[in-house]
């Protein structure tokens, strides 16, 4: 759909590719068509199940810093600023999404993983947020989600260090949640993309609404998830769920 960033529909499961040869650099032109494929996947009731994909080599190595060494404030917050909406246009798009991992995820490359629900890793993965040895921390998520994800103990070592993490590292500490073997990450992405398709799409995205309110304070995550729920029953994929059930067969959800 863009010059860097493309989207490929089979079945119920899309995939979203980062092409930016040779490191999937997160200039700013990429994270806007991030944010129109986030747009264009959200709006099409067919696609189920998200996969963001790299390539073979690499997810995306962060932030474009040929481009970026003689800005100043006013034209950097124009770039992060850029991949700060791809992220939280990514995490709000209302179906189960998978980052498939190859390579590295560095930088505004992992910020992109960690804005995804689920993150398969190939074993010969890193994974890392190097901003502070550059001078910098990172600006587009990072020192918010991966304390959310890890724990602000393990997330201040990887911040401070600046230290990339191995994927069998980053399954220990829950920063992914699949190791793959190399070069098959997305393979496995996909599988899991392909069995989240075939699910109740309403009620993933319910779920996501009601996840993304665990970090407020419990009686507004527990309104949240109340009128999620309760909202469930006046869908056809709610009947089919129990009625399957009760018929010891399994459910045929249409997303509706």
């Amino acid at each position: 759909m863009g010059e860097f960033v493309r989207i490929d529909i089979d079945g119920g499961v899309a995939t979203i590719r980062i092409d930016r040869p040779p490191a999937n650099a997160l200039a700013r032109a990429v994270s806007s068509e991030l944010s129109e494929a986030a747009a264009t996947l959200t709006g099409d009731g067919a696609v189920r199940a998200v996969v963001v994909w790299g390539g073979e080599r690499m997810f995306a190595a962060g932030a474009d810093i040929k481009a970026m060494v003689d800005y100043g404030p006013n034209e950097v917050a124009e770039d992060v600023g850029a991949l700060e909406r791809a992220c939280r246009d990514l995490e709000a798009i209302p179906k189960v999404t998978i980052a498939a991992i190859e390579g590295f995820a560095l930088g505004g490359g992992l910020e992109v993983a960690l804005a995804c629900d689920l993150r398969v890793a190939a074993r010969n993965t890193k994974l890392g947020l190097p901003e502070i040895r550059l001078g910098i921390i990172p600006g587009s998520g990072g020192t918010q989600r991966l304390p959310r994800l890890i724990g602000l103990a393990r997330a201040r070592q990887m911040v401070f260090s600046g230290d990339p993490v191995s994927a069998d590292r980053a399954l220990e500490s829950g920063l992914v949640d699949a190791v793959s073997p190399p070069s098959e990450a997305y393979a496995h992405a996909r599988r899991w993309a392909e069995s989240y398709a075939a699910g109740p799409s309403l009620a993933f995205a319910a779920a996501k609404r009601a996840l993304a309110a665990a970090d407020r304070p419990l009686e507004v995550g527990l309104r949240v998830e109340r009128e999620a729920f309760v909202a469930l029953f006046a869908t056809r994929d709610q009947e089919e769920g129990m009625r399957a059930f009760l018929d010891k067969r399994e459910p045929r959800f249409e997303g509706r």
